[in-house]
């Protein structure tokens, strides 16, 4: 594991809780970092998140998220050992909400299969595939 990813978890961890238990933001709600992008250098980090709610409580969160971002960052220089706090930017995570929306459509695809096809009917072999395998078998 890199640095890079290190840090990138350990700012994540630390956003997570200052959002949970510091912000007393009600536009945050159920806001969750979902990931943390960091750059080589480690001196920006993008920071994912997904919010339980319509497009409007998306916007609102994003709004609410820049909004304390200072906060945030002043947070993360006194939690992390770094030489610079990175600059953060908060970005939407839709990727929980496309695989749901996968999910879906799969399962209506596998509805729609069960309902079409019939069970097959169980036959006999015929004869002579059935000599066949008297004649493996001996």
């Amino acid at each position: 594991m890199s640095r890079k990813d290190k840090v990138a978890g350990e700012i994540k961890k630390v956003v997570s809780t200052t959002i949970q238990e510091k912000i007393r933001d009600p536009r945050l709600g159920f806001t969750t970092i979902t990931r943390v992008e960091m750059t080589p250098d480690l001196r920006f980090a993008r920071i994912y998140f997904s919010v339980y709610g319509s497009p409007e409580q998306w916007e609102e969160t994003l709004k609410g998220l820049e909004h304390a971002s200072g906060y945030i960052r002043h947070t993360l220089g006194q939690e992390l050992n770094l030489r610079f706090v990175p600059e953060i930017a908060f970005k939407a995570d839709h990727s929980s909400e496309y695989s749901i929306m996968i999910e879906q459509q799969l399962q209506e695809i596998k509805q729609l299969e069960q309902g079409t096809t019939q069970p097959r009917k169980k036959t006999r072999a015929s004869k002579k595939t059935r000599r066949r395998t008297k004649e493996k078998k001996s």
